[in-house]
């Protein structure tokens, strides 16, 4: 190909000094033909092929892959055809002769011809896209992935991710909620994938059957739902790009947190700072764009949705509720009867008939228990033979001094002071336990060791009066002095009888 300072000097002596074309070729020492070509175009026009070019080994067999990879498409994407497979089957099949490389770069060709081609979309303000990320973080000291929720307005551009343990129907409403809040209002309608948290089943017609909670959460916020083509992510490109750039910028280097309030507290920083940011294209910044977009927001309600999801249960023999695969303990005075368990972000709850029976942090962990100690002691009161093997007590941190009046009362009673100590535990179902510590070692400095003396003890303490265990504030009642038992004075005894 001729370079385009050799087009410029033709042309120039062609067409402003006057030359022919005949006499331009003698000059240039080019064809003819060349030069009637320098002359039809400024710069080099390049090759151009007249007709697709011929490929005699492969020809005759295109027809055949074209078949192979149309068959593909109905088979699971880990089972279908590699350029290399439909090579090896054209030669044993049917007696191809050509060489692999012809078949791959065919097949190249053929898919980027077959490549999806996509409208470029405007966004009105006040609507939204809404989806689920992965990542790896540390909580708490503990490496481990997390699921962040991202919640993104298309008109400008802004967002907002809030990160959970794991990606559950609880989630999904707890990031509605605080992304509400955030945003200080509610997007007209949202698009969504197709999660099952939201979608229960595609119909046949294409409609979605939502679930329970997914409507629910619709109806309190009113918002309309939409939903892209199943395993189609690019329907709902913008939130797909949040979940990317929030991975990329606020998730990188991994990020280590004491709790995952600290690490949300983190994100909604972030979110924040990038509406001082200018995306390409745009003329303002993201937060500027974000007025319109709040503008157009419905009314947040004055109450959030409240986010769990609830399960019927049944107490067990053990007085466990199981949820997720992990049990939760109950009191045992609920045994075998039927509760509601909701499952919060944090917590789990369980209710019976209108009352909240128990309530514990939530365990995101498998076939794990869950136990309050304070759940078995009106058991342990009837049956003190399992105290020490209570697997509810095992680990339970109380303070020394609870350890030795147990020591002193079983020395004292025996076995009925195991039954006074439970009854001492059980003043915590009521009180608090640095109230009935402190009542303990009273108890222990007046030289009161029991039950009653401390629950007195404890009251007092709340009620701010004096207890009445002191003799000091009785100064009329007459003292008694209680001697220690000597042997010698039985001998004496003893020698006078005989």
């Amino acid at each position: 190909m001729k370079a385009v300072e050799l087009y410029a000097r033709v042309r120039h002596a062609c067409h402003v000094e006057g030359l022919s074309q005949r006499e331009a070729a003698r000059r240039f020492g080019i064809d003819p033909k060349t030069v009637a070509k320098m002359l039809r175009h400024a710069v080099p026009p390049g090759y151009r092929r007249s007709k697709p070019p011929a490929r005699p080994k492969l020809d005759g067999f295109t027809a055949t892959i074209d078949q192979i990879v149309t068959a593909d498409q109905s088979a699971p994407s880990k089972q279908r055809h590699t350029a290399k497979r439909i090579f090896e089957r054209l030669r044993a099949e049917h007696g191809f002769a050509g060489s692999y490389t012809i078949v791959k770069d065919y097949l190249r060709e053929r898919h980027a011809r077959a490549q999806e081609m996509f409208v470029p979309l405007a966004h009105p303000p006040g609507h939204a896209q809404v989806d689920f990320g992965e990542a790896v973080a540390v909580i708490g000291g503990v490496r481990q992935k997390i699921h962040f929720f991202c919640l993104d307005l298309p008109h400008s551009d802004a967002g907002f991710v809030k990160a959970y343990p794991a990606e559950r129907i609880e989630a999904f409403l707890d990031g509605h909620n605080a992304a509400f809040a955030f945003l200080g209002g509610v997007p007209k309608s949202i698009l969504y994938d197709n999660t099952k948290l939201a979608v229960g089943r595609i119909l046949g017609d294409g409609k979605r059957q939502r679930t329970r909670a997914f409507a629910e959460l619709q109806s309190h916020y009113l918002f309309l739902d939409r939903f892209g083509r199943p395993g189609k992510g690019n329907d709902k490109g913008k939130v797909e790009g949040l979940v990317g750039y929030a991975r990329r910028n606020f998730l990188v280097p991994i990020p280590a947190f004491a709790s995952f309030a600290e690490l949300n507290a983190h994100l909604e920083h972030r979110c924040l700072e990038r509406l001082d940011h200018r995306v390409r294209g745009h003329a303002e910044t993201i937060g500027e764009r974000l007025v319109r977009d709040l503008a157009a927001l419905q009314v947040r309600p004055p109450v959030p949705y409240e986010a769990c999801e609830c399960r019927p249960g049944r107490v067990s023999s053990l007085s466990l509720v199981r949820y997720e695969r992990n049990d939760y303990s109950v009191p045992t005075a609920y045994g075998h009867r039927a509760v509601l368990v909701r499952g919060y972000v944090d917590e789990v709850v369980v209710v019976c008939g209108a009352e909240i029976i128990a309530r514990h942090q939530r365990c995101y962990a498998r076939e794990d228990f869950v136990l309050d100690p304070l759940h078995y002691l009106s058991l342990l009161e009837q049956k003190t033979g399992a105290l020490d093997q209570a697997a509810a007590l095992q680990g339970w941190d109380l303070p020394e001094a609870f350890a030795m009046l147990r020591r002193l009362l079983e020395a004292r009673m025996g076995k009925a002071g195991k039954r006074e100590y439970v009854q001492v535990l059980r003043l915590l179902e009521t009180f608090r336990l640095d109230d009935v510590h402190a009542a303990v070692r009273e108890a222990f400095r007046l030289g009161a060791i029991g039950y009653d003396a401390v629950k007195h003890l404890v009251l007092c303490r709340i009620e701010r009066r004096p207890p009445k265990l002191d003799l000091t504030i009785y100064p009329y009642l007459p003292r008694v002095a209680v001697a220690i038992t000597s042997a010698r004075s039985y001998l004496a005894l003893l020698g006078r009888a005989a």
